[in-house]
């Protein structure tokens, strides 16, 4: 089992190198937060195969190409939309997953609306392709877009949750990201409080309580 990184130094760190090879990870998160920052992070490491829901591909080919902060890989991140049937095109996607490489799922909703017996067909497919390729997926799943029993099932089966949470206040947006669960490794004790712009950098801002 190989470790490969996530594009996000701070994770890298603690991760010892980054997340295990095959490992499906669920980043949850307000869909008014700044995830996508992540999820493209993730994305732009190595070679991708990106399936977007909701969002048009020009719009997430136009978001990956402002991350400032990312090493560039244009040319290895392939960008697909659902057509006809979304589970099909998600496995087709995953089908062409390269070796060691990322597939994508933004967002996951649409397939958490579906019943539990599709739903459980979609991330045994996937989770089987990116065993197969040595990769990651990456479930960008959006707190409230079902808010039904299946999303219990992707933070289940998810080896690796990533919790975005946002807070407001009348001074500040504070991003923490809390990370309970790690198969394979050691989940984070501390949420780890992140700066995110238009990139991801910690947030080195002393809390005042």
């Amino acid at each position: 089992m190989e470790t490969l990184p996530t594009g996000i130094s701070v994770l890298d760190r603690e991760f010892g190198g980054g997340l295990p090879s095959g490992s499906v990870v669920a980043v949850t998160a307000s869909p008014a937060s700044q995830s996508e920052l992540i999820v493209d992070r993730l994305a732009r490491v190595r070679e991708c195969r990106y399936l977007t829901t909701v969002r048009s591909p020009e719009s997430v080919e136009d978001g990956l190409k402002r991350d400032s902060g990312a090493t560039a890989n244009d040319d290895g991140v392939v960008v697909r939309g659902v057509e006809a049937d979304p589970i099909d095109d998600a496995l087709s996607v995953a089908d062409d997953l390269p070796e060691r490489g990322t597939l994508v799922v933004d967002s996951v909703g649409p397939f958490e609306a579906g019943d539990r017996d599709s739903y459980r067909t979609f991330l045994t497919g996937v989770r089987r392709r990116v065993a197969d390729a040595d990769g990651i997926a990456v479930l960008h799943a959006l707190k409230g877009e079902t808010d039904g029993p299946n999303r219990a099932v992707t933070t289940q089966v998810a080896d690796v949750v990533f919790d975005l949470r946002t807070t407001v206040t009348g001074t500040e947006i504070a991003n923490r990201l809390i990370v309970p669960k790690f198969r394979g490794g050691a989940a984070l004790e501390e949420p780890l409080k992140l700066k995110l712009t238009d990139t991801v950098t910690v947030d080195t801002s002393r809390d005042i309580a």
